[in-house]
């Protein structure tokens, strides 16, 4: 009974597979009127023959636990599904970092209760805000509690509430996943931090921090490169913490995974936020690991404000110079370095002053990826007992650093060079895949799904805001033939939702803890291009369309996430060589078209004759 946060009623009901104390039931009481009309009560059925829709919400951390979720279930039989109309039960993984998302998951609550399906609510809300009004009456799984999600998802099939949030063991990294995108692996490293911001609600369910041992992650490691994994993506509320509570620290575990990494640079280690306090003392150390050639020269360090007075209200725990000098040294020490950092507008107390600070700041680097986000008070922080800053204020400042941030031009200069990119996903117009260069610089390219998995050079032929555009120049030494991914494309609805980042494990996405790789990472990764390049050739896009349906058949169709447009370039498609079967579509079509006009002619003038 150790792990039951809420035993009401009389037990476990007959037929339970694990001892009575296994887990904490409320059976729902309903008149018996009711029994026969209720969906939810449709009699006996065998467990682990249903379908459950999984929705997350978050950050990559969050991604991670849903597909551990997922895989659990699905290893048991059950189906997971992207369509909450087919599904038997909602799973939904909540992420409590800012107002947006928790009022995504209300909304979402609503719906299934109007749609009468039993529902299970995971992450951050339950486990750190469990006496919620929203959450009466419907099962809860806490953030440590993953590893028994089949347990859950079958009692509240039977018409049960469960609630299981006290905090234990760390779950394992070999339990059954489905991941998100095939070739992406996201691996926690530790759960909960070492800091007390004042705004963070995050801390409040991931809690204290707690470190995987070396021996463990290094043997995921080696699994999932086994499983054909091209990223590994390092993930957890502040990677740069890791190993402090178990007497080792992240350049020991960085280095000891660098080992493991294939020396053909085939799968690629991405390392994931860090707060400043904690990668101070280790700097020439990290800058090192990424140089490494199976690194990205990339990493996520929010500063959340240019002014040591809002930072000392946040309790950050940094200076505004500390975190300079972390940038200027990474900077100076890993070539083609990218640095993406957080930004929150309009904290309580903050002067005009304060925020001059920290467009100054912004200014002086020039941030490829800034994730801006307007202050939301969080239930039970110290920051929501503080003064506020008028709303109206909020807002313009949110709007003013929004402005200078995308004034800037990071990509400029990258017209013709040729690169190196790793290609792992696909993006939601269907056309493009989408690769990262070693500082992790999208570039989106038009080439078949046969080369998801692979990397290639090419040749950048645009540059957007946001993005660069290239093409293809060599063929890929190794090419995953006939795995093309389950769901490689971004914004996938089984494991991301709205994306309202945090700073933990996530990528582009504005962040306001003091979590998130729960942030870079998107993952919820938007994919952001110009809307120019959208009205690109049409004969470019026929040739893109021929080339990808003859390599892999029809696309499957994807809840992506709607791309935002630049007009700052104009960019050219990109173009592959037909072979003879495309020319002799084409020609059939354009033959086809002819005689449909000679045809209405010969029609239109034998009427008026």
């Amino acid at each position: 009974m150790e792990d039951i946060e809420d035993l009401v009623g009389a037990g476990a009901p007959p037929g339970l597979r694990l001892p009575v104390a296994a887990v904490g039931i409320k059976p729902k009481r309903k008149p018996k009127a009711r029994l026969v009309r209720d969906p939810v009560d449709t009699g006996p059925q065998v467990p682990g023959t249903q379908t459950i829709y999984v929705k997350t919400f978050g950050c990559s951390h969050n991604q991670s636990d849903s597909e551990y979720m997922a895989g659990q279930l699905s290893a048991f039989g059950y189906a997971v599904t992207e369509e909450p109309q087919e599904a038997d039960l909602w799973l939904i993984n909540t992420c409590t970092v800012k107002s947006p998302s928790q009022s995504a998951m209300t909304t979402l609550i609503s719906k299934c209760r109007t749609a009468k399906k039993p529902l299970v609510v995971a992450g951050c809300v339950p486990q750190g805000s469990r006496d919620l009004k929203e959450l009466e009456g419907i099962s809860i799984i806490g953030v440590q509690q993953i590893d028994r999600v089949v347990e859950v998802v079958e009692e509240t099939l039977k018409g049960h509430e469960v609630r299981l949030l006290s905090r234990k063991t760390l779950p394992s990294l070999d339990l059954p996943k489905v991941r998100k995108n095939k070739f992406i692996e996201i691996l926690p490293i530790n759960v909960g931090c070492l800091g007390a911001c004042t705004y963070c609600k995050t801390k409040h369910a991931r809690g204290h921090l707690g470190s995987y041992m070396v021996e463990s992650l290094v043997e995921r490691v080696r699994t999932v490169i086994s499983e054909g994994v091209k990223e590994i993506w390092l993930s957890s509320e502040d990677t740069g913490a890791y190993g402090r509570d178990i007497g080792t620290n992240l350049p020991l575990l960085l280095n000891a995974i660098i080992a493991e990494l294939p020396s053909d640079r085939s799968t690629m280690l991405r390392i994931g936020m860090t707060n400043p306090p904690y990668i101070l003392e280790h700097l020439k150390d990290i800058a090192k690991v990424l140089c490494h050639p199976c690194v990205y020269s990339f990493l996520h360090v929010p500063v959340q404000s240019g002014s040591d007075s809002v930072l000392t209200a946040m309790n950050r725990e940094y200076t505004v110079s500390e975190f300079r000098k972390v940038v200027d040294t990474l900077k100076e020490l890993v070539p083609g370095m990218q640095i993406a950092t957080d930004i929150i507008c309009g904290f309580p107390g903050e002067t005009d002053e304060d925020f001059a600070q920290t467009v100054s700041l912004i200014k002086d680097y020039q941030f490829a990826q800034v994730h801006i986000s307007q202050f939301y008070p969080r239930p039970g922080t110290p920051a929501a007992r503080m003064k506020k800053v008028p709303s109206t204020v909020v807002k313009n400042r949110s709007r003013e650093l929004t402005t200078v941030f995308e004034s800037f031009s990071p990509y400029q200069g990258m017209e013709g060079q040729i690169v190196r990119i790793w290609i792992t996903e696909i993006a939601t117009d269907g056309i493009h895949l989408v690769g990262h260069t070693k500082g992790y610089i999208q570039v989106l390219v038009v080439a078949p799904e046969s080369m998801l998995g692979t990397s290639v050079d090419a040749k950048i032929t645009s540059v957007g805001r946001w993005s660069a555009f290239g093409e293809v120049i060599d063929t890929p030494a190794m090419v995953n033939k006939g795995t093309h991914p389950e769901n490689p494309r971004v914004g996938s609805s089984l494991h991301s939702g709205s994306c309202d980042s945090c700073e933990c494990s996530r990528d582009p996405e504005p962040c306001q803890c003091l979590l998130p790789e729960s942030c870079v990472q998107q993952t919820c990764i938007d994919i952001v291009m110009d809307g120019n390049h959208r009205g690109r050739n049409f004969i470019g896009s026929i040739q893109a369309l021929l080339v990808r349906k003859r390599s892999c058949g029809p696309e499957k169709k994807s809840e992506g996430n709607t791309f935002k447009s630049s007009n700052d370039h104009e960019t050219e498609g990109t173009r592959r060589k037909l072979v003879a079967v495309d020319y002799m579509l084409l020609s059939g079509m354009a033959l086809s078209f002819l005689t449909s006009v000679v045809l209405l002619i010969l029609i239109s003038s034998k009427m008026m004759s």
